[in-house]
Protein backbone atom coordinates (compact mmCIF):
# COMPACT_ATOMS: atom_id res chain seq x y z
CA UNK A 1 0.00 0.00 0.00
CA UNK A 2 1.36 3.37 -1.26
CA UNK A 3 2.19 5.64 1.55
CA UNK A 4 1.87 9.35 2.09
CA UNK A 5 4.50 11.87 2.47
CA UNK A 6 2.86 14.40 3.33
CA UNK A 7 3.53 16.00 7.19
CA UNK A 8 1.23 17.33 9.28
CA UNK A 9 2.29 20.88 10.88
CA UNK A 10 3.23 20.41 14.53
CA UNK A 11 0.76 21.95 17.04
CA UNK A 12 2.23 25.25 18.51
CA UNK A 13 3.20 25.44 21.91
CA UNK A 14 0.87 28.32 22.28
CA UNK A 15 -2.13 26.48 20.91
CA UNK A 16 -5.24 24.98 23.00
CA UNK A 17 -7.34 22.84 20.67
CA UNK A 18 -10.75 21.15 21.43
CA UNK A 19 -13.51 19.93 19.63
CA UNK A 20 -16.98 18.77 20.57
CA UNK A 21 -20.87 17.89 19.80
CA UNK A 22 -23.62 19.78 20.87
CA UNK A 23 -26.89 17.85 21.02
CA UNK A 24 -29.24 20.14 21.94
CA UNK A 25 -30.26 22.70 19.30
CA UNK A 26 -29.48 26.63 19.13
CA UNK A 27 -26.01 26.00 20.22
CA UNK A 28 -25.41 29.67 19.02
CA UNK A 29 -28.10 31.08 21.71
CA UNK A 30 -26.70 29.27 24.92
CA UNK A 31 -23.19 30.49 23.79
CA UNK A 32 -24.11 33.73 23.45
CA UNK A 33 -25.95 33.83 27.28
CA UNK A 34 -22.76 31.82 28.27
CA UNK A 35 -20.47 34.71 27.04
CA UNK A 36 -22.28 37.77 28.26
CA UNK A 37 -22.50 36.14 31.60
CA UNK A 38 -18.62 35.33 31.34
CA UNK A 39 -18.42 39.13 30.48
CA UNK A 40 -20.63 40.18 33.57
CA UNK A 41 -18.56 38.42 35.94
CA UNK A 42 -14.87 39.48 33.84
CA UNK A 43 -13.72 35.94 33.38
CA UNK A 44 -13.68 37.29 29.62
CA UNK A 45 -12.48 41.07 29.03
CA UNK A 46 -15.09 40.90 25.52
CA UNK A 47 -16.42 38.70 22.86
CA UNK A 48 -17.93 39.29 19.01
CA UNK A 49 -20.52 37.43 17.54
CA UNK A 50 -19.46 37.62 13.65
CA UNK A 51 -22.37 37.83 11.12
CA UNK A 52 -23.60 34.88 9.14
CA UNK A 53 -21.73 34.25 6.74
CA UNK A 54 -23.43 34.21 3.45
CA UNK A 55 -26.76 35.93 4.50
CA UNK A 56 -26.60 38.66 2.37
CA UNK A 57 -25.86 36.59 -0.37
CA UNK A 58 -28.15 34.50 0.74
CA UNK A 59 -30.76 37.12 0.44
CA UNK A 60 -29.99 38.69 -2.96
CA UNK A 61 -30.52 35.01 -4.56
CA UNK A 62 -33.98 34.72 -2.46
CA UNK A 63 -34.78 38.38 -4.30
CA UNK A 64 -33.83 37.73 -7.42
CA UNK A 65 -35.36 34.86 -7.81
CA UNK A 66 -38.34 36.26 -6.27
CA UNK A 67 -38.73 38.98 -8.40
CA UNK A 68 -38.13 36.59 -11.42
CA UNK A 69 -40.82 34.92 -10.60
CA UNK A 70 -43.00 37.31 -8.94
CA UNK A 71 -44.10 39.34 -12.88
CA UNK A 72 -45.30 35.88 -14.18
CA UNK A 73 -46.72 33.66 -11.39
CA UNK A 74 -48.70 36.34 -8.83
CA UNK A 75 -47.41 37.80 -5.39
CA UNK A 76 -47.50 35.05 -3.59
CA UNK A 77 -45.76 32.72 -6.20
CA UNK A 78 -43.20 35.18 -6.41
CA UNK A 79 -42.75 35.65 -2.38
CA UNK A 80 -42.47 31.85 -2.07
CA UNK A 81 -39.55 31.59 -4.47
CA UNK A 82 -37.79 34.70 -3.16
CA UNK A 83 -37.85 33.34 -0.13
CA UNK A 84 -37.46 29.76 0.14
CA UNK A 85 -34.19 30.50 -2.39
CA UNK A 86 -32.93 32.74 0.54
CA UNK A 87 -33.22 30.10 3.34
CA UNK A 88 -31.39 27.32 1.08
CA UNK A 89 -28.15 29.93 0.30
CA UNK A 90 -27.66 31.00 3.82
CA UNK A 91 -25.68 28.72 5.61
CA UNK A 92 -25.74 27.65 9.06
CA UNK A 93 -22.00 28.10 10.58
CA UNK A 94 -21.83 30.26 13.24
CA UNK A 95 -18.61 31.98 14.76
CA UNK A 96 -18.00 33.56 17.99
CA UNK A 97 -14.50 35.26 19.23
CA UNK A 98 -13.31 36.09 22.79
CA UNK A 99 -10.46 37.74 24.51
CA UNK A 100 -9.60 37.46 28.45
CA UNK A 101 -6.06 37.38 30.29
CA UNK A 102 -4.55 35.03 32.70
CA UNK A 103 -1.19 35.14 34.82
CA UNK A 104 -2.36 38.45 36.86
CA UNK A 105 -3.43 39.73 33.78
CA UNK A 106 -0.73 39.80 31.97
CA UNK A 107 -0.93 37.00 29.13
CA UNK A 108 -3.35 37.78 26.71
CA UNK A 109 -5.73 34.66 25.41
CA UNK A 110 -7.56 34.61 22.12
CA UNK A 111 -9.93 31.82 21.29
CA UNK A 112 -12.29 31.69 18.30
CA UNK A 113 -15.45 28.85 18.08
CA UNK A 114 -17.05 27.58 15.00
CA UNK A 115 -19.80 25.94 15.24
CA UNK A 116 -21.70 23.97 12.23
CA UNK A 117 -24.57 20.85 11.64
CA UNK A 118 -23.91 17.79 12.59
CA UNK A 119 -25.74 14.72 10.64
CA UNK A 120 -28.31 14.04 13.85
CA UNK A 121 -29.79 17.62 14.21
CA UNK A 122 -26.66 18.42 16.82
CA UNK A 123 -24.18 20.71 16.05
CA UNK A 124 -20.23 20.53 15.94
CA UNK A 125 -17.99 22.82 17.30
CA UNK A 126 -14.34 23.37 17.23
CA UNK A 127 -12.67 25.75 19.33
CA UNK A 128 -9.28 27.19 19.07
CA UNK A 129 -7.65 29.52 21.60
CA UNK A 130 -3.74 30.74 21.40
CA UNK A 131 -1.92 32.38 24.08
CA UNK A 132 1.08 35.45 23.92
CA UNK A 133 3.32 32.63 25.72
CA UNK A 134 3.33 28.57 25.80
CA UNK A 135 0.01 27.12 26.69
CA UNK A 136 -0.28 26.72 30.93
CA UNK A 137 -2.60 23.69 31.66
CA UNK A 138 -3.05 25.31 34.94
CA UNK A 139 -4.99 28.23 33.21
CA UNK A 140 -9.02 28.34 32.81
CA UNK A 141 -10.54 26.07 30.10
CA UNK A 142 -11.40 28.00 27.11
CA UNK A 143 -14.25 25.07 27.08
CA UNK A 144 -15.47 26.34 30.33
CA UNK A 145 -15.27 29.97 29.80
CA UNK A 146 -17.43 29.77 26.39
CA UNK A 147 -19.67 26.90 27.24
CA UNK A 148 -22.00 27.28 30.70
CA UNK A 149 -21.51 24.85 33.52
CA UNK A 150 -24.57 23.31 33.57
CA UNK A 151 -25.36 19.87 33.92
CA UNK A 152 -28.96 19.61 31.42
CA UNK A 153 -26.19 21.56 28.79
CA UNK A 154 -25.22 18.57 26.72
CA UNK A 155 -22.39 20.31 25.07
CA UNK A 156 -19.53 18.35 25.84
CA UNK A 157 -19.47 15.92 23.85
CA UNK A 158 -17.27 13.84 21.30
CA UNK A 159 -18.25 14.46 17.81
CA UNK A 160 -16.96 11.18 16.13
CA UNK A 161 -18.58 9.20 18.51
CA UNK A 162 -21.03 8.95 21.17
CA UNK A 163 -18.50 10.04 24.09
CA UNK A 164 -18.34 12.66 26.90
CA UNK A 165 -15.57 14.92 27.83
CA UNK A 166 -13.92 14.78 30.90
CA UNK A 167 -16.38 12.15 32.20
CA UNK A 168 -16.58 8.10 32.67
CA UNK A 169 -17.70 6.28 29.83
CA UNK A 170 -18.07 2.69 30.39
CA UNK A 171 -16.92 0.16 27.47
CA UNK A 172 -19.57 -2.17 25.93
CA UNK A 173 -20.10 -5.52 26.89
CA UNK A 174 -19.19 -6.89 22.93
CA UNK A 175 -15.72 -7.18 22.73
CA UNK A 176 -15.97 -6.48 19.00
CA UNK A 177 -18.08 -3.14 19.97
CA UNK A 178 -15.63 -2.34 22.01
CA UNK A 179 -12.95 -2.61 19.26
CA UNK A 180 -15.01 -0.76 17.25
CA UNK A 181 -15.07 1.74 19.34
CA UNK A 182 -11.46 2.53 19.59
CA UNK A 183 -11.35 2.49 15.65
CA UNK A 184 -13.62 5.44 15.55
CA UNK A 185 -12.87 7.75 18.76
CA UNK A 186 -9.07 7.50 18.91
CA UNK A 187 -8.00 8.45 15.37
CA UNK A 188 -8.16 12.19 14.71
CA UNK A 189 -5.90 13.28 17.28
CA UNK A 190 -8.45 15.83 19.27
CA UNK A 191 -8.65 14.36 22.65
CA UNK A 192 -6.63 11.98 24.91
CA UNK A 193 -7.90 8.91 25.48
CA UNK A 194 -7.84 6.75 28.45
CA UNK A 195 -8.54 3.28 29.53
CA UNK A 196 -8.85 2.08 33.40
CA UNK A 197 -9.83 -0.89 34.49
CA UNK A 198 -11.72 -1.66 37.38
CA UNK A 199 -10.15 -4.44 39.74
CA UNK A 200 -13.36 -4.74 41.17
CA UNK A 201 -16.39 -3.19 41.35
CA UNK A 202 -16.41 0.28 42.81
CA UNK A 203 -18.42 2.21 44.76
CA UNK A 204 -19.76 5.87 44.60
CA UNK A 205 -16.34 6.70 45.76
CA UNK A 206 -14.31 5.21 42.97
CA UNK A 207 -16.94 6.94 40.06
CA UNK A 208 -15.08 9.82 40.16
CA UNK A 209 -13.71 10.68 36.69
CA UNK A 210 -9.77 11.27 36.11
CA UNK A 211 -10.55 14.37 34.93
CA UNK A 212 -11.73 15.48 38.49
CA UNK A 213 -8.19 15.97 39.39
CA UNK A 214 -6.93 16.71 36.29
CA UNK A 215 -5.31 20.75 35.52
CA UNK A 216 -8.32 22.74 34.49
CA UNK A 217 -6.92 23.14 30.75
CA UNK A 218 -6.87 19.33 30.47
CA UNK A 219 -10.77 18.72 32.02
CA UNK A 220 -12.40 18.83 28.70
CA UNK A 221 -9.21 17.25 26.35
CA UNK A 222 -9.99 13.82 28.13
CA UNK A 223 -12.23 10.84 27.34
CA UNK A 224 -11.96 8.03 29.97
CA UNK A 225 -12.94 4.71 28.98
CA UNK A 226 -13.56 2.33 32.00
CA UNK A 227 -13.75 -1.67 31.98
CA UNK A 228 -15.24 -3.45 34.14
CA UNK A 229 -13.77 -6.16 36.10
CA UNK A 230 -14.56 -9.04 33.97
CA UNK A 231 -13.81 -6.67 30.48
CA UNK A 232 -10.16 -6.85 31.10
CA UNK A 233 -9.44 -9.61 28.37
CA UNK A 234 -11.43 -8.28 25.82
CA UNK A 235 -10.23 -4.80 26.34
CA UNK A 236 -6.66 -6.11 25.69
CA UNK A 237 -7.97 -8.09 22.66
CA UNK A 238 -9.49 -4.78 21.29
CA UNK A 239 -6.08 -2.69 21.90
CA UNK A 240 -4.16 -5.07 19.88
CA UNK A 241 -4.04 -2.54 16.75
CA UNK A 242 -2.97 -0.05 19.39
CA UNK A 243 0.08 -1.75 20.42
CA UNK A 244 -0.32 -1.52 24.28
CA UNK A 245 -2.13 -3.30 26.96
CA UNK A 246 -4.19 -2.46 30.13
CA UNK A 247 -2.85 -3.79 33.36
CA UNK A 248 -5.05 -5.42 36.18
CA UNK A 249 -6.54 -2.54 38.17
CA UNK A 250 -4.66 -0.30 36.39
CA UNK A 251 -4.96 2.16 33.60
CA UNK A 252 -2.94 3.27 29.88
CA UNK A 253 -2.82 6.33 27.67
CA UNK A 254 -4.17 5.39 24.10
CA UNK A 255 -1.11 6.62 21.76
CA UNK A 256 -3.65 7.82 19.78
CA UNK A 257 -3.40 7.87 15.59
CA UNK A 258 -0.60 8.86 14.86
CA UNK A 259 1.18 8.50 18.23
CA UNK A 260 3.62 11.74 19.27
CA UNK A 261 7.14 11.45 19.04
CA UNK A 262 8.47 10.25 22.34
CA UNK A 263 5.53 8.19 23.24
CA UNK A 264 6.17 4.48 24.65
CA UNK A 265 3.48 2.45 25.76
CA UNK A 266 5.60 1.69 29.23
CA UNK A 267 5.80 5.24 30.53
CA UNK A 268 2.24 6.10 29.76
CA UNK A 269 0.84 2.42 31.75
CA UNK A 270 0.20 2.76 35.31
CA UNK A 271 0.18 -0.14 37.19
CA UNK A 272 -2.14 0.38 39.99
CA UNK A 273 -5.43 2.71 40.52
CA UNK A 274 -6.96 2.89 43.25
CA UNK A 275 -10.59 3.65 42.71
CA UNK A 276 -11.35 5.22 46.17
CA UNK A 277 -11.98 8.89 45.82
CA UNK A 278 -8.15 9.66 46.40
CA UNK A 279 -5.95 11.53 43.68
CA UNK A 280 -4.61 8.87 41.07
CA UNK A 281 -1.51 10.41 40.82
CA UNK A 282 0.10 8.48 38.65
CA UNK A 283 -2.96 8.43 36.58
CA UNK A 284 -2.51 12.28 36.40
CA UNK A 285 0.91 12.50 35.95
CA UNK A 286 0.90 9.92 33.23
CA UNK A 287 -1.78 12.26 31.39
CA UNK A 288 -0.22 15.54 31.94
CA UNK A 289 2.87 14.00 30.46
CA UNK A 290 1.51 13.05 27.62
CA UNK A 291 -0.92 16.53 26.86
CA UNK A 292 3.15 17.99 26.97
CA UNK A 293 4.25 15.68 24.02
CA UNK A 294 4.73 17.64 20.57
CA UNK A 295 2.28 16.42 17.99
CA UNK A 296 0.33 17.26 14.62
CA UNK A 297 -2.29 19.63 14.55
CA UNK A 298 -5.61 17.54 14.50
CA UNK A 299 -7.80 16.60 11.54
CA UNK A 300 -9.15 20.23 10.63
CA UNK A 301 -7.47 22.09 13.11
CA UNK A 302 -5.11 23.88 10.75
CA UNK A 303 -7.95 25.42 8.68
CA UNK A 304 -9.33 26.53 12.72
CA UNK A 305 -5.78 28.00 13.55
CA UNK A 306 -5.59 30.02 10.49
CA UNK A 307 -8.45 31.54 10.73
CA UNK A 308 -8.04 32.59 14.41
CA UNK A 309 -4.73 33.82 13.16
CA UNK A 310 -5.51 35.82 9.82
CA UNK A 311 -9.67 36.45 10.49
CA UNK A 312 -9.69 38.25 13.64
CA UNK A 313 -12.11 41.04 14.33
CA UNK A 314 -12.00 41.48 17.99
CA UNK A 315 -9.57 44.20 18.54
CA UNK A 316 -9.11 46.32 20.82
CA UNK A 317 -8.12 49.95 20.27
CA UNK A 318 -4.87 50.11 20.32
CA UNK A 319 -4.83 47.13 18.17
CA UNK A 320 -7.17 48.84 15.80
CA UNK A 321 -5.04 51.87 15.39
CA UNK A 322 -2.17 49.87 14.90
CA UNK A 323 -3.75 47.55 12.41
CA UNK A 324 -4.88 51.44 10.57
CA UNK A 325 -1.27 52.27 10.16
CA UNK A 326 0.36 49.29 8.76
CA UNK A 327 -2.23 50.01 6.54
CA UNK A 328 -1.36 53.57 5.97
CA UNK A 329 1.77 52.48 5.49
CA UNK A 330 1.17 49.56 2.94
CA UNK A 331 -0.72 52.12 1.10
CA UNK A 332 2.33 54.38 1.49
CA UNK A 333 4.42 51.60 -0.03
CA UNK A 334 2.14 50.81 -3.09
CA UNK A 335 2.09 54.71 -3.82
CA UNK A 336 6.00 55.15 -3.68
CA UNK A 337 6.34 51.72 -6.03
CA UNK A 338 3.45 52.82 -8.33
CA UNK A 339 5.31 56.86 -8.45
CA UNK A 340 8.33 55.27 -9.06
CA UNK A 341 6.76 52.89 -11.91
CA UNK A 342 5.13 55.92 -13.16
CA UNK A 343 8.60 57.95 -13.07
CA UNK A 344 10.04 55.00 -15.24
CA UNK A 345 7.78 54.60 -17.79
CA UNK A 346 8.05 58.36 -18.64
CA UNK A 347 11.52 58.42 -18.82
CA UNK A 348 11.43 55.55 -21.60
CA UNK A 349 9.22 57.37 -23.19
CA UNK A 350 11.32 60.19 -23.49
CA UNK A 351 13.45 58.56 -24.55
CA UNK A 352 11.71 56.86 -27.17
CA UNK A 353 10.81 60.28 -28.73
CA UNK A 354 14.09 61.09 -28.89
CA UNK A 355 15.55 58.19 -30.29
CA UNK A 356 12.78 58.37 -33.11
CA UNK A 357 13.18 62.45 -33.86
CA UNK A 358 17.01 61.73 -34.46
CA UNK A 359 15.89 58.69 -36.84
CA UNK A 360 13.63 61.38 -38.77
CA UNK A 361 16.67 63.92 -38.66
CA UNK A 362 19.16 61.63 -39.99
CA UNK A 363 16.72 60.26 -42.72
CA UNK A 364 15.99 63.58 -44.08
CA UNK A 365 19.73 64.01 -44.29
CA UNK A 366 21.12 61.72 -46.53
CA UNK A 367 20.58 62.62 -50.29
CA UNK A 368 17.61 60.70 -52.39
CA UNK A 369 19.33 58.56 -55.33
CA UNK A 370 17.96 58.14 -58.36
CA UNK A 371 16.83 54.25 -58.98
CA UNK A 372 18.60 52.89 -61.85
CA UNK A 373 15.50 51.72 -64.68
CA UNK A 374 14.71 47.90 -65.20
CA UNK A 375 15.26 48.54 -69.54
CA UNK A 376 19.16 48.96 -70.10
CA UNK A 377 19.66 52.33 -72.36
CA UNK A 378 19.97 51.43 -76.28
CA UNK A 379 24.09 52.16 -77.80
CA UNK A 380 24.30 54.75 -80.64
CA UNK A 381 25.18 51.97 -83.06
CA UNK A 382 22.52 50.00 -82.43
CA UNK A 383 20.03 53.17 -82.72
CA UNK A 384 21.53 53.56 -86.18
CA UNK A 385 20.46 50.28 -87.17
CA UNK A 386 17.11 49.99 -86.23
CA UNK A 387 16.82 53.85 -88.54
CA UNK A 388 18.18 51.70 -91.11
CA UNK A 389 15.72 49.17 -91.00
CA UNK A 390 12.68 51.02 -90.71
CA UNK A 391 14.19 53.20 -93.88
CA UNK A 392 14.68 49.70 -95.64
CA UNK A 393 10.63 48.46 -94.97
CA UNK A 394 9.00 51.77 -96.31
CA UNK A 395 10.93 51.91 -99.96
CA UNK A 396 9.93 48.32 -100.14
CA UNK A 397 6.61 49.05 -99.95
CA UNK A 398 4.18 49.26 -102.98
CA UNK A 399 2.82 52.14 -104.53
CA UNK A 400 -0.68 53.17 -105.10
CA UNK A 401 -1.55 53.42 -108.11
CA UNK A 402 -3.07 57.08 -109.24
CA UNK A 403 -6.70 57.86 -109.68
CA UNK A 404 -5.35 59.43 -113.53
CA UNK A 405 -3.94 56.24 -114.53
CA UNK A 406 -6.03 53.89 -116.63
Amino acid sequence: MPTSTTVSPMTPATVWLARGRHAGGAAEDVLRRSLEQRKRSRAIDDFLELPEAGTEAGTEAGTEAGTEAGPEAGTEDGTEAGTGAGIEAAPAERVFEARWRVEEKTVTVRARIVVTPGPDGGQEWILVAEAERPWNDDWPSPAALFWPEEPDVAWDRDGAVELSLGKINPLPEDDKDTRRLFRNAVPGGWHIHVVVHEAMTTDERGRVPVARWLPAGLRHRVVEHRAAPQQLRGVNWALRDAGVQVPRGGAVVLPGTPAPDGYDAEDFSVRAVFLDGSKPAGLVDAVTRYAALPRPLPDGAEDALTALREDWHLLTLQEELERQRGLVAMYAEALEAMTKSRDLYREAAERAHEALAAYHESAEAVPVRQQPSDAPAASPLQQLTRTFERLKSRSQRPVAPSRDEP
